[in-house]
């Protein structure tokens, strides 16, 4: 028998490297088994979390846009989109910038834009008596110009004619006074239902309660 081994040793070194590649495959299988199904599990987990993640990032990139038309002494006449939060002074630039002779005592720069406002500058003497100037182009809409509005004695009729009210923000200022009493300061509008921050920083200049 030895010396059958001498004589085919390497046949049976072989068979031992054979054995010993099985006994380790064997062995090792469930391993990499359970790891390729925990892979499986955790691909979609992943994907899931950066699908919630990328529509939240959407989400918080959305901006509000709006639409404003330029007219009078700037290079560049005509309607841009603007976004909310921008200035009379981001607009002028978007229009390339005031004319030679633009008068800029007449306009306020640091004034915020509204939807569909028309902007008009006018150059140094002209006349705007007749010319709105830096404001919305919804029509009964205050301007700086005209009286302000006493919010304790208003009707319905003369509340919309301040920006950002329309009928039912209008019949809640009168349905609050008649239940509560007269306005003690312009800030108690904000009381009312649906006049946020943003609605009463648009009106505040326009408004008054004796």
């Amino acid at each position: 028998m030895i010396e059958w081994f001498k004589e085919n040793k390497w046949l049976v070194g072989g068979f031992i490297c054979i054995a010993v590649f099985f006994i380790a495959y064997v062995i090792f299988l469930p391993s990499s088994e359970e790891q390729k199904e925990e892979n499986e599990w955790s691909i979609p987990v992943n994907e899931e979390q950066s699908s919630d993640l990328k529509q939240d990032t959407k989400e918080t990139q959305i901006e509000v846009k709006m639409i404003v038309d330029v007219k009078g002494a700037v290079n560049y006449p005509g309607v841009y989109e603007v976004l909310e939060d921008e200035r009379v002074i981001d607009v002028i630039k978007k229009a390339g910038g005031l004319k030679e002779g633009a008068d800029e005592a007449k306009i306020n720069f640091a004034q915020r834009v509204e939807d569909e406002m028309v902007l008009y500058i006018p150059l140094i003497g002209e006349d705007v008596s007749n010319v709105t100037i830096a404001t919305g182009s919804n029509e009964g809409q205050a301007s700086k110009k005209e009286e302000m509005v006493n919010i304790n004695l208003a009707t319905l009729e003369e509340l919309q004619t301040l920006p950002g009210i329309g009928p039912s923000k209008a019949q809640a200022i009168i349905t609050f006074r008649e239940e509560n009493g007269s306005y003690q300061t312009i800030d108690d509008l904000k009381l009312v239902g649906g006049i946020g921050d943003k609605t009463f920083e648009k009106l505040q200049e326009f408004i008054k309660v004796n």
